[in-house]
């Protein structure tokens, strides 16, 4: 066991080694620069009052300062997630108050930009293409131009009609919509892509729990509608009618915007519409949905080899 003296004597290091510290950690604190511009800010506040603070002070200085030591939103240290730290003075108190920080506007400008792309049933990649991964060959030189138009026009407002990509399958019409969604986000439009096949099929099943309207009415009011693959499967006259020919009929008198993307040129996508699940023939039927789809689109012909071959 220990003699008292011994005790004692430990406790007295141990004691100034602590005084140390805390001298040392209290210098450091007052002479920090935020506490530097806090005294030239207010004159007339004392060392002696910022001591009885320094708990505040070492608080403060402990995060990250309009995101100086923190590398992403995610990973923040501060306090208050994605929020810078600022010293006040009130009633010679001082007070941390709380500032968005640039990371957090950067990421919640990125989490906007990406609720506004919508997508049903859509490949992942197609959701990341940009329009310098587009490849620039000879046979989407038009396609090219007409992207590129619709894009420079959304500069005064947006166009009213999209585009109908047409081609054989693998030529890269998909991707084409991918490009428009991301660089409408730029713009702070709203875009949905729809798998066309999957979408008659969830139509189907929203039948089941009496969801139909709902589904139906989203479709109707975002900024750009973009159906993927148009033809690939034979609708009801139900679907056909009822569901498709009222989105687009919507659309067009309210002046908005529709791509789409086919294995058929529009001459050949209205003898495919005419033939219902059942196999009547419709004629007029189909001459009236495709009156729509010609009121928002302009058709634009993708030619070259199957790319998913390579």
């Amino acid at each position: 066991m220990e003699s008292i003296n011994t005790s004692l004597k430990n406790w007295m290091k141990e004691n100034k080694d602590f005084q140390k510290k805390h001298e040392d950690l209290t210098e450091q604190v007052l002479n920090h620069p935020s506490v530097v511009a806090l005294k030239e800010n207010y004159p007339h506040v004392t060392n002696a009052q910022l001591k009885k603070q320094l708990i505040t002070l070492y608080e403060y200085q402990q995060q990250s300062i309009l995101c100086e030591d923190c590398p992403s939103y995610d990973q923040c240290k501060n306090v208050l997630k994605g929020y810078s730290p600022i010293l006040e003075m009130h009633n010679e108190r001082i007070h941390i108050a709380y500032e968005e920080c640039p990371q957090k506007r950067e990421y919640d400008h990125h989490r906007k930009q990406h609720e506004l792309i919508q997508r049903l049933h859509m490949p992942r990649d197609v959701m990341n293409a940009t329009f310098d991964s587009l490849e620039k060959d000879v046979g989407r030189r038009e396609a090219i131009q007409s992207t590129v138009h619709f894009i420079q026009a959304l500069k005064e407002g947006l166009p009213t009609k999209g585009i109908f990509f047409s081609g054989k399958f693998g030529v890269g019409k998909t991707y084409f919509l991918g490009v428009l969604a991301n660089e409408l986000q730029e713009y702070n439009y709203s875009s949905m892509l729809i798998y066309m096949p999957e979408f008659v099929r969830s139509i189907r099943d929203a039948i089941k729990d009496n969801s139909v309207n709902e589904k139906v009415n989203a479709f109707k009011d975002i900024d750009v509608l973009m159906f993927d693959d148009i033809g690939a499967e034979t609708m009801s006259a139900w679907f056909r009618d009822e569901i498709l020919g009222s989105i687009l009929q919507h659309r067009m008198v309210e002046g908005l915007p529709v791509f789409f993307t086919s294995n058929y040129t529009m001459r050949q996508l209205e003898e495919q519409l005419s033939t219902s699940t059942r196999g009547d023939v419709e004629q007029i039927k189909a001459q009236r949905i495709m009156e729509r789809i010609r009121q928002t689109s302009t058709e634009v012909i993708i030619t070259g080899e199957n790319r998913r071959h390579r």
